[in-house]
């Protein structure tokens, strides 16, 4: 079988595991936590839930960088030659880098809504009247960030898309045409 299927299949599954992962938990985990009876639960659950998959998400984080790197050293000949390859292929390593810092971020703001659990919540993402500026602050980031994190994965999902359609011949041929 020509070119590397494991890393591919690595850089796709990871790819997914973030996306995945991070839909699950912005969707199942906080929304299921923010029905706890008890406010200082919704936030501690939550917590518990999203520190248990960060180990998981650094090792796909890890698999994915790995991975992608094999599949740019086998492809180094045509991102040389066809027009295109290299290019979003920077702008993949962009996009992921950036979703990569989103992803972080949340977590250092997921590690001071942990901290401050005990003051309760209306849910992982929402602050109760009278919360803490600093608990208020964390859970205001993390609503808008536990959203962008699957977009920034979706995103780089689609553009190995783009990359798997660009390995067509008759897009292989059209490419090296501009060279």
């Amino acid at each position: 079988m020509a070119g590397n299927l494991v890393a591919r299949s690595i850089h796709d599954l990871t790819a997914g595991a973030w996306f995945g992962g991070s839909l699950m938990g912005a969707i199942g985990l906080n929304g299921a936590t923010a029905e706890a009876k008890d406010p200082a639960e919704r936030t501690r659950l939550s917590s518990l839930g999203w520190k248990k998959w960060a180990p998981y998400q650094t090792a796909a984080f890890g698999a994915h960088f790995l991975s992608g790197l094999a599949i740019m050293w086998e492809n180094k000949g045509r991102m040389a030659k066809q027009d295109g390859v290299t290019r979003l292929s920077i702008y993949k390593s962009i996009v992921t880098a950036a979703g990569a810092g989103v992803t972080l971020y949340a977590g250092m703001q997921g590690a001071k809504v942990e901290k401050l659990a005990a003051e309760g919540a209306e849910g992982a993402t929402e602050p109760k009247p009278g919360a803490s500026e600093k608990l208020r602050s964390a859970q205001q980031q993390l609503k808008i960030l536990q959203w962008a994190i699957p977009v920034f994965a979706g995103w780089v999902i689609v553009l190995g898309a783009k990359h798997g359609e660009m390995q067509r011949p008759k897009n292989v041929l059209k490419g090296l045409g501009r060279s």
